[in-house]
């Protein structure tokens, strides 16, 4: 690890908590799924330390981006009821992602393909500022966790950083090109990755910087662990490294079999960080414990196959795994796949207990808090809830006429939060029915 400063951006973070660990987990390889639904109540031996705690004018023309299948007259090929309470229209290409302010969810920043990022108000739309300055597409944006600074990250790997109350750029950096950015959970910290393999770690306002080398490949995803202590970092070459952020050096490297067979595309931690989710091209999905740097649960759906090996100059209709996350009242895990498909794990039995197919690829998924309500958005522009523990669509939510690219969920899982590559940000309210009807979801009449 090398330092840019005489003092590194985690040497004067808060204080942060102890993470409590526990024992080595044994290695188990997952050859044959369950598709019966076990019993949720009861835990595996192994696993029972782990804490689960508007309507705008049409437009036409063709929409260039993440479509699985490109077709003419991408606008208006998905028209229909739009549900939606406020639509965000001041982008001119398709708007790539989109992060609420963590403390108030009043706030959202969406950045797009038009090479700008804005900040505005959920209730009505109001544009507070623009966040300016990129000279390419903007694919990262999110809120520090105090929601006092927003940062930006376009595909050049220019990062820029604004205080929201004054509406001024406080910092900015020109790393590789970028491939995640990510906020710590506890101090004014921004960590990335980008292309050459490293990840960086900035202290904001001030600067200081750490770089976390790991091997000549892109960095696909990371996440920082909730002590705030580790981050776990996926490699184009199928590796996964957990680093210590104030030591600089990795705690687990998983390579070979123990990692993945082709570039890791997404991972999650569970709410005490003893659990890591991985997700690759490869349709695994492989848990990990935090602690021993051991795999101890291997995923894959049935109706995943294996690529066979192509000649040159020959394709085949991908599938990989988009997105993954950990229920926070269940022994739960759910799997997004390109190809539609939403698994949901029972991690105490390691079995598949649902599987639920979309009718176009999934592009991410969220858990609403303190429930076992699973969102997910798609390719074909709709944003759906699923009861995991029955599997079934409680509802959805129409209103893009281009797929969804990215979507977030407030705390209170009141709002629903779209962008699109219909050059829009929608916000949908969701409405809670009593508990007693099972986490039933209904729209707001």
């Amino acid at each position: 690890m090398e330092s840019e400063s005489e003092s590194g951006a985690a040497a004067d973070n808060p204080p942060l908590d102890t993470l409590s660990f526990h024992g080595d987990e044994e290695i188990i390889e997952v050859v044959e799924l369950d598709p019966g639904p076990p019993d949720p109540d009861d835990l595996a031996q192994e696993m029972e330390d782990v804490d689960f705690e508007e309507e705008e004018e049409e437009e036409e023309g063709n929409e260039e981006g993440w479509v699985l299948e490109p077709q003419e007259g991408v606008v208006g090929s998905m028209e229909g009821p739009d549900d939606s309470e406020v639509t965000f229209a001041l982008h001119s290409a398709s708007v790539f992602c989109v992060s609420l302010d963590p403390k108030t969810n009043t706030l959202a920043v969406t950045g797009g393909e038009d090479d700008k990022a804005f900040v505005w108000r959920l209730s009505d739309g109001e544009l507070l500022f623009e966040c300016a300055g990129h000279k390419d597409s903007v694919t990262c944006a999110g809120f520090s966790h105090d929601s006092t600074l927003v940062a930006t990250g376009d595909m050049s790997g220019l990062l820029k950083v604004w205080q929201v109350d004054t509406k001024e750029e406080v910092w900015s950096f020109e790393a590789g090109d970028l491939e995640w950015m990510e906020w710590h959970p506890r101090a004014p910290v921004l960590l990335a990755g980008t292309a050459d393999g490293n990840t960086w770690m900035w202290k904001v306002p001030n600067g200081d910087c750490k770089t976390f080398q790991g091997p000549n490949c892109p960095a696909t995803c990371g996440r920082v662990l909730p002590d705030g202590k580790r981050a776990v970092v996926g490699y184009e070459d199928g590796t996964i490294r957990i680093w210590d952020l104030k030591q600089g050096n990795p705690i687990h490297v998983l390579k070979g079999t123990e990692g993945h067979q082709g570039p890791l595309t997404c991972v999650a931690t569970n709410q005490d960080g003893s659990l890591v989710l991985t997700g690759s091209v490869d349709c695994q999905a492989k848990l990990v414990s935090a602690t021993t740097g051991k795999v101890v649960g291997v995923f894959r759906p049935e109706t995943v196959a294996s690529q066979p090996n192509l000649g040159e100059g020959e394709e085949s209709e991908s599938n990989s795994v988009e997105s993954l996350g950990f229920c926070s009242v269940m022994p739960l895990a759910a799997v997004g796949y390109l190809d539609g498909t939403l698994a949901i794990y029972d991690l105490s039995t390691q079995t598949l207990r649902h599987q639920c197919q979309h009718q176009s690829g999934i592009v991410q998924l969220l858990w609403e808090a303190g429930t076992a309500v699973v969102y997910t958005c798609s390719l074909d522009g709709i944003v759906r809830l699923w009861d995991a523990r029955t599997g079934r669509l409680l509802t959805d939510y129409r209103g893009h006429t281009a797929e969804i690219l990215d979507f977030a969920l407030s705390k209170d899982a009141s709002l629903v939060v779209t962008t699109s590559g219909d050059h829009k940000a929608k916000v949908f309210c969701v409405l809670s029915l009593p508990r007693s009807l099972g986490m039933e979801r209904r729209k707001r009449d």
